[in-house]
């Protein structure tokens, strides 16, 4: 399957049926905690990470997650971890400018952003856990990009895909993406002909048990 293919699967789906696919494979579930920062936008794609660090006095080197952005592309969702940190922003207005003129589907921080404004005249996915007024400028350097990162508990591989919306943040390992999205498009199925029950007049408790939206077949009798 194609790159383009795969992510348009990832499209049709939400982190809720990600993360319950990733729970029958015994991988790390959806998180919550980190959300859109404007509008009710959702965003895919595969991961860019970028690793930052106090600066405590080092040299700050190349601007925060330029080097991420230079190298991404449409298919692309940049990735930043910044420990959960909610003093400082780790992403601003120029990056996000940067970022969608480079075609990149949006961003996701473990941080905080500010310039909410810009990204939202921009169009420009950005999410995190809030937003703060304080630059990353004397406070904070990138310590990687290209990395290995832990957002909200998750570790985030280059390439991953990632699915964020209003609900919360899904992580899906690359070898297992279309395994995964196999997996949760079933679950999308079953539980739009349940509420079609539901809506139909069926009790809840019969239309909605864990046999069945488990997919278990024995629960269908």
């Amino acid at each position: 399957m194609s790159n383009s293919s795969l992510l348009d699967r990832y499209a049709a789906l939400d982190s809720a049926a990600v993360s319950d696919a990733l729970d029958q494979l015994g991988l790390p579930a959806g998180v919550g905690g980190i959300r859109p920062v404007w509008g009710t936008t959702a965003v895919v794609g595969f991961a860019v990470t970028v690793g930052l660090e106090p600066r405590s006095g080092r040299p700050a080197g190349a601007h925060i997650a330029t080097t991420a952005i230079e190298t991404a592309d449409e298919q692309s969702v940049i990735v930043v971890d910044n420990q959960g940190r909610t003093d400082v922003s780790c992403w601003g207005g120029i990056l996000s400018l940067g970022a969608a003129r480079r075609g990149v589907r949006g961003v996701v921080a473990d941080g905080v952003c500010r310039d909410v404004a810009e990204a939202r005249e921009l169009g420009f996915p950005v999410f995190s856990r809030g937003a703060v007024p304080a630059t990353a400028r004397g406070r904070l350097r990138q310590r990687a990009t290209g990395e290995p990162v832990e957002i909200a508990g998750l570790t985030v591989e280059q390439g991953d895909v990632v699915v964020a919306d209003e609900t919360g943040l899904a992580v899906v390992p690359r070898e297992r993406a279309e395994e995964v999205a196999g997996i949760a498009t079933a679950i999308v199925a079953r539980e739009r002909a349940i509420a079609d029950e539901v809506r139909a007049g069926a009790r809840l408790s019969h239309a909605m048990h864990d046999n069945r939206l488990a997919g278990e077949r024995e629960a269908a009798r």
